[in-house]
């Protein structure tokens, strides 16, 4: 047994999805259905393996969101004609049947967390492959085909709040550091190992602002691959070591005061646009620490 849920289609956001997927599942709307906050909505890691019947491998990605409902609910349910759903019940937390799949103990262990119930114990999972290149594999199969790139970026500042941006060597445009996860890899490691690779920059925290997936962030590549973004944006916190670029697509790096940062035309595509506009209006770290300790 789990909890409704299915994939993003191409263009879709999380929360459009999630309420695509719930009135497909079960014929229901749920008005304030919505995502929750990053820190307990995000799905990536290892533990989300999932095998089908068919051989098919694949680690899950994505967004939670949490709504409320009526117990009369049920009564107007429909489950799809797919076969997929078999029947719809209402479970006390505290009285769970059997729940399969990691994605679906994860998801319960969100609401016992809140209820300060003992979390359900995760299931086997299988060591992640090593660090490879995922997405070229996946290109030489598929070719330039729109596909989901869910990856992480990182917002570093220095002490005067300057933000770090590094320009691309295949486009010429400035980016942030960031890139796409491997399969297995959370979030926060392919932020912590990206920005190492392209910079050599070491961080001890990372606070997740937003979540970006829509239409709005696809981008098409010079040599015609697209991609659709899924990108979590963190700021790094406590970040250590020298500024030495090491990744080839990387030609060079430059900080930026908030107010004069590159021209709309110069930025690498509608994402890093979209994160550079929310991180312009943020408090910088040192302001931030300051008011805490007020």
């Amino acid at each position: 047994m789990g909890t409704p849920g299915g994939s993003l289609e191409p263009g879709e956001t999380f929360l459009e999805a999630a309420r695509q997927e719930l009135l497909e599942e079960t014929g229901l709307t749920c008005p304030d259905l919505a995502l929750l906050p990053l820190e307990e909505g995000l799905v990536s890691g290892p533990q989300f393996y999932h095998r089908y019947p068919n051989g098919d491998e694949i680690y899950l990605v994505g967004m939670r969101a949490h709504g409320t409902l009526p117990s009369s609910a049920l009564e107007h349910a429909t489950p799809d004609d797919r076969g997929e759903i078999l029947a719809l019940a209402w479970f006390a937390l505290g009285q769970l049947p059997p729940i399969s799949g990691n994605i679906n103990r994860a998801q319960m262990n969100v609401l016992c967390a809140r209820a300060g119930l003992p979390p359900l114990p995760l299931l086997p999972f299988p060591e992640p492959p090593p660090i490879g290149n995922h997405m070229a594999q996946l290109r030489s199969v598929v070719g330039p085909r729109p596909l989901f790139a869910p990856g992480s970026t990182i917002l570093v500042t220095d002490k005067v709040g300057r933000i770090l941006l590094l320009r691309r060597d295949d486009t010429g445009l400035w980016t942030l550091p960031g890139g796409i996860l491997e399969p297995g890899e959370s979030f926060e490691a392919c932020a912590r190992r990206e920005l190492f690779e392209e910079t050599g920059l070491r961080v001890e925290q990372l606070e997740p602002l937003h979540l970006y997936a829509g239409a709005e962030y696809r981008f098409t590549f010079p040599h015609g691959d697209v991609t659709d973004n899924v990108s979590v944006l963190y700021r790094a916190q406590e970040v250590g070591g020298d500024l030495h670029l090491q990744a080839e697509e990387i030609s060079g790096a430059a900080w930026f005061v908030p107010a004069d940062l590159p021209g709309t035309t110069e930025l690498s595509g509608p994402l890093v646009r979209a994160m550079l506009t929310s991180a312009s209006s943020l408090p910088s770290s040192t302001s931030r620490d300051n008011s805490r300790a007020k």
